[in-house]
């Protein structure tokens, strides 16, 4: 996909789902369930995916386990299967020090990614500086997408003069926000607003707040002007699961947003129903300690995964999680996507 192309794309506004790691009850990887989640996901109707990020499980990169590049390869593999003359926008997860996310964003472009999700997690300490420099070292070998990681998961506090000055790199196409954090993600807009960058499509990637993001416009006053912009889309392990409704909740808050008239009361509703199905998914009464096995198990109720085992034999799904992931099926059926999937997931696991 050509520069000009993901950047439209982009601006459009896709579901981007974070993609999970697929695991035998050996902790091997299960090549036969990774296609088939990639080959659902396609089905569903997004407009990407997201490979080697936090979902993915960053310990994929340990030496003892070197699945990487492998994982990058299937996903592309069956995205390019997948196509069919719509494009799909392939992100790479990149991180760790400068050297390590070079050579993970020049490996994720010789894959065919037209992306680097860039976690700057390994940076917590560096300057602002550093960061900048960092940051523009991995976009000299791909577009960049920023990411803002909320803290209490391994993010760092990255505040608007850095924004402001990431927004400046000529090969960055996106920012996810991922702050959980409202002040944070208003620092992140206002400085994509304020550099007078129209060409950076803006992301959620707030769990806990996917539609009030979406439907927002987001308005600050620069040199006298008044300047909006929008969050188009989401790049989100939330949208790992249930994907075929994130496709259709994206659609509606489209069209939602496209009117000049007000918007119906139903969408606060629909927010925080979103959000309650997000807390037990992301176990945020835990503090977000069993989110992938989480999204594991949604994943495993339908079929599309074994089991909920990760690469760390500690990560599990935290006591009464399962509980909670019950009840918001049962209080959200319309949020839920399970005959889709049962309709084709034979096809999928073939």
């Amino acid at each position: 996909m050509t520069s000009s192309d993901l950047r439209t794309r982009l601006l459009q506004g896709i579901v981007i789902p974070a993609s999970p790691l697929a695991l035998t009850a050996e902790r091997r990887w299960d090549e036969r369930r990774q296609r088939a989640l990639v080959r659902y996901y396609a089905a569903a109707g997004v407009g990407g995916l997201a490979v080697g990020v936090h979902t993915t499980q960053f310990a994929i990169r340990e030496p003892r386990y070197g699945l990487y590049e492998p994982v990058l390869r299937l996903a592309a593999e069956e995205l390019s299967r997948a196509a069919a003359g719509r494009p799909l926008v392939r992100v790479a997860g990149v991180c760790g020090a400068t050297r390590q996310a070079v050579a993970e964003a020049s490996t994720a472009r010789e894959l065919g990614y037209d992306a680097a999700l860039l976690s700057l997690s390994a940076l917590a300490k560096a300057s602002e500086d550093e960061l900048v420099a960092h940051c523009r070292a991995v976009a000299e070998a791909i577009p960049v997408i920023g990411f803002y990681l909320q803290p209490t998961i391994g993010g760092c506090v990255l505040p608007y003069s850095f924004w402001r000055r990431f927004a400046e790199i000529e090969n960055v196409v996106a920012i996810k926000i991922a702050a959980f954090d409202r002040y944070k993600t208003l620092d992140v807009i206002r400085a994509v607003t304020e550099s007078g960058r129209d060409d950076i499509a803006l992301y959620t990637g707030n769990d806990d707040n996917i539609v009030v993001d979406l439907l927002t416009p987001f308005r600050f006053m620069h040199n006298g002007q008044a300047r909006e912009r929008r969050i188009v889309g989401g790049l989100l392990g939330h949208w790992a699961v249930w994907t075929r409704r994130a496709v259709e909740l994206l659609e509606q808050c489209h069209a939602a947003v496209a009117g000049d008239g007000p918007l119906a009361q139903k969408w606060l509703t629909r927010a925080a129903e979103v959000t309650d199905m997000n807390a037990a998914i992301f176990d945020a009464a835990n503090a977000f300690v069993g989110c992938i096995p989480g999204v594991h198990e949604a994943l495993r109720r339908q079929g599309l995964l074994a089991g909920v085992w990760c690469l760390d034999e500690h990560e599990q799904l935290s006591p009464g999680q399962a509980d909670e992931i019950d009840r918001v099926c049962r209080a959200y059926p319309h949020l839920v996507d399970d005959n889709f999937v049962r309709e084709n997931l034979d096809s999928w696991l073939a």
